[in-house]
Formats: structure tokens, sequence, C-alpha cells
């Protein structure tokens, strides 16, 4: 992806980063046949099977909101994956020839869905991908749109979030480190690339740790809705989501009951 206009360097940073994860999630599947050339389009989506999934090889797409042109996928994007949150669609065309490398759609969740690495992988994927789009939307349709959607940075010893404040948002630390605490007692580390607030978000609770950055950080923050609007569009990857998280609560529930037991 090669968002138009000027950005910030974390935005490049995690464009990078988010460059690098579709060939990680195919590692190790095979493509379901020859490499596709599309010589020009007007709409590619609908000039592809839409039981596929694609890697770009060679050439650019051109991504269009509303008529006007947002961002480039280049090689090494990932292709076909249908939109699961409340943003404007995107058109994909092209002026020149694109190679495209297919995979079958399915094969790749049943891949993906296989390895608890690759499902956190693909979480940070479309969650990075979600939080870029929302930015790129408010510098393009100000004042019209402003989604809460985007990139927040907090100094050391900033709260990123309560104990028993509402959960509004997801949370992803894409620059910096942080540190849990429950009740002033430190229950863990919030490290870069972690999920955080996702449980309060799932169980419509408040929240149930506060989080202090331990040093400047820059996070990704996501919408309650735009988050559980992902999930629902990926439910074993949410199922996946849950069942880590309730292995680290488990953990962090014998840590804090080994820090009240009496010596």
């Amino acid at each position: 992806m090669y968002l138009l206009g000027e950005q910030p360097a974390y935005a490049d940073q995690l464009i990078s980063r988010l460059q690098s994860i579709p060939g990680q999630l195919l590692d190790g599947l095979n493509p379901c046949g020859e490499p596709l050339q599309v010589e020009r389009s007007e709409n590619l989506a609908s000039d592809l099977p839409s039981n596929q999934l694609f890697i770009i090889d060679n050439g650019l797409l051109h991504a269009l909101v509303d008529e006007r042109p947002l961002f480039y996928l280049q090689e090494g994007d990932l292709v076909g994956l249908r939109q699961g949150i409340d943003l404007p669609s995107c058109r994909y065309s092209s002026d020149e020839p694109v190679t495209l490398i297919p995979y079958s759609r399915s094969e790749v969740f049943k891949h993906i869905y296989a390895s608890e690495p690759r499902q956190e992988l693909f979480i940070q994927y479309l969650v990075g991908h979600t939080a870029l789009l929302s930015d790129a939307l408010a510098r393009l349709k100000q004042p019209e749109i402003r989604p809460a959607t985007g990139f927040k940075h907090f100094a050391k010893d900033d709260a990123l979030i309560n104990q028993g404040d509402e959960a509004d948002h997801v949370f992803i630390i894409i620059d910096g480190h942080a540190e849990a605490f429950v009740d002033g007692v430190k229950v863990g580390d919030v490290q870069k690339d972690e999920i955080f607030g996702a449980m309060a978000v799932f169980t419509n609770e408040k929240r149930s740790a506060t989080v202090i950055a331990s040093q400047a950080c820059t996070v990704m923050v996501i919408p309650k809705d735009q988050f559980l609007s992902l999930m629902e569009s990926n439910p074993r990857i949410a199922h996946s989501l849950v069942e880590s998280m309730a292995r680290r609560i488990d953990l962090l529930n014998k840590e804090i009951t080994g820090l009240r037991q009496p010596d």
C-alpha cells in the first residue's frame, strides 16, 4: 500500500510492516492456478473470481473512494478481501498491466486459522489497514467525515486507558511500550504490535486495568463498532483472539494471586 499525499513517519512505518504480512500469511500455501495477467481494468473486483484472493506480483492498482484516488496497492499487497466495516467502499482500477497470483479463498482462511501466529498477523493486517484507510479518509474529506479511527501519541507516564472507563475503542501500540496495572499493582507489559482493550469491548464491560506508557508511544485506535464489525466478518479469528486473551487473563490472575499471598 502507498498512501497518496503526505503522511507522518509512523504511518510509513506501519505501511512497511503491513506490506510484509501477506507473504507471511501465505507462506507454505501453494497458488491455486497460474498467474493472472490483467491488461487494464476500470473495476477490478468485477473482473476477478469471487472465490479467490490474489497477491500482486507486478504492477500497481489505484484505489478510489468517491472517484477520488486515495492510495495505491503494489507488489506484495493482498487483493480480494471483502470489506466488513462501515467505511466507503473502494474501487480498484489499473491503467497498466498487473500480474496477480491467485489463491483459493477457502484454503487461505483454513491456512490462517490453522496457526495462532498467522491469526494474530491477520488481525494486525485487518486493523492496520482499517486505521490507515480511516486516517486517509479524514484527510481527504474533512470536515465531512471525521472518523475516530487513527493514531494517538502518548508521552511517558501518560495513561492510555484507565481502569473503570467505558470501553469505546481497541488499541495497538505501533511504537513504544506500556505497562498494565490493576488496583495500582503492575500485572503485565503491553508490547509493540499487541492488541489491548479488546476484552472489555467484547464483554461490554468497563476497563479492567489501567495502561500507562512506560515510554513515548504511538497507538493505533479502532472504534468499538469498527472492531466488532471486523470480528463479525471473521468469526473464527475473533474466537481465537478471545481464547488468547483468556489465556493471558489466566496468567495474570495467577500473578496477582501470587503477589497478594503473604510471604
